[in-house]
């Protein structure tokens, strides 16, 4: 085994955290993967990987083997695409986080054609409202959904989503419609846990950003749940166009407080580091780009 195939295959452990997955994924025995690494680290004069009964860890060696020869790999794809230039077809792996309820709704049916487009890509997606540590987690690209980014984020904005706050008829006919952001304290609301603030609901007043207290008769971290929980009239719940649109055309949720906007959300692919980009990683943010669109198909 060559240099660059140890470091592909050492990668590929690296993120399966399990020799028994990547000989699964390879067809071939654990035992042949096992050697291949312990020949590695023989070649290295280093430990790599720390074993378990259970699982394996990295070493800080192997930590910093691992970003080195993400970085190496990343060269030596960049020179290949260069001399095949841009038009040359991606191949190889792309391990993705996609937030949930976006990811079912709208990124799924996108990855599959994705998929057919370019069969020479194999696509490992994670479907979680976890945010995601993507260098420890050797993720490639992450899908994320928020109204301000960290500072640290290396992004690219794809699309974008509003906010409503909304409720069904039967709710409101049972509660009243609350007019001013500040009368939610009185209402049953339902609250998403991810937020930055979950017990607090920003709005736009006077131009400026104010934080408004509610109080959750349920919360929990997934937007559809929050929905269909406003449709059964629990109460009023702050949803994004893409959970929320066809609830809103069909009838079964009325928006409220239309005078106060929310700050919109951005919908960015976050990258793991700021260094070379795998061509087919810049192929995927493209098509996605492409397919979202700055106005998606929800807030038309």
């Amino acid at each position: 085994m060559d240099r660059i195939d140890a470091m592909h295959l050492f990668v590929r452990v690296a993120n399966a955290g399990s020799f028994s997955a990547v000989a699964q994924q390879m067809n071939v025995a654990r035992s042949v993967v096992t050697r291949q690494i312990a020949a590695l680290e023989s070649h290295l004069r280093v430990k790599l990987l720390a074993r378990s009964t259970r699982h394996l860890s990295l070493t800080s060696a192997g930590a910093a083997y691992l970003e080195k020869c993400r970085e190496i790999l990343a060269l030596v794809e960049s020179a290949e695409t260069d001399l095949g230039g841009e038009h040359q077809t991606p191949r190889g792996t792309i391990r993705l986080s996609v937030p949930l309820s976006f990811g079912l709704r709208h990124l799924s049916p996108l990855l599959l054609e994705f998929a057919k487009t370019y069969p020479e890509v194999t696509l490992d997606v994670d479907y979680t409202d976890r945010r995601s540590k993507l260098f420890e987690e050797g993720i490639d690209l992450a899908v994320r959904i928020t109204d301000r980014l960290d500072t640290s984020d290396i992004a690219r904005r794809i699309s974008t989503s509003r906010l409503a706050v909304v409720a069904s008829e039967d709710y409101l006919a049972r509660h009243g419609e609350p007019r001013h952001p500040s009368e939610l304290v009185n209402h049953h609301c339902l609250g998403y846990t991810a937020a930055p603030t979950p017990s607090q609901w920003p709005f736009i007043v006077d131009g400026r950003a104010h934080a408004f207290p509610i109080r959750s008769r349920l919360q929990t971290n997934n937007g559809d749940v929050l929905l269909q929980a406003a449709i059964a009239g629990f109460g009023l719940t702050r949803a994004p166009m893409f959970i929320a649109a066809e609830a809103l055309r069909s009838g079964q949720v009325r928006q409220v407080l239309n005078d106060f906007p929310i700050a919109e959300l951005g919908i960015y692919a976050v990258l793991p580091s700021n260094r070379l980009v795998p061509h087919r990683i810049r192929i995927l943010m493209d098509f996605l780009a492409h397919h979202l669109g700055p106005i998606p198909e929800w807030e038309k």
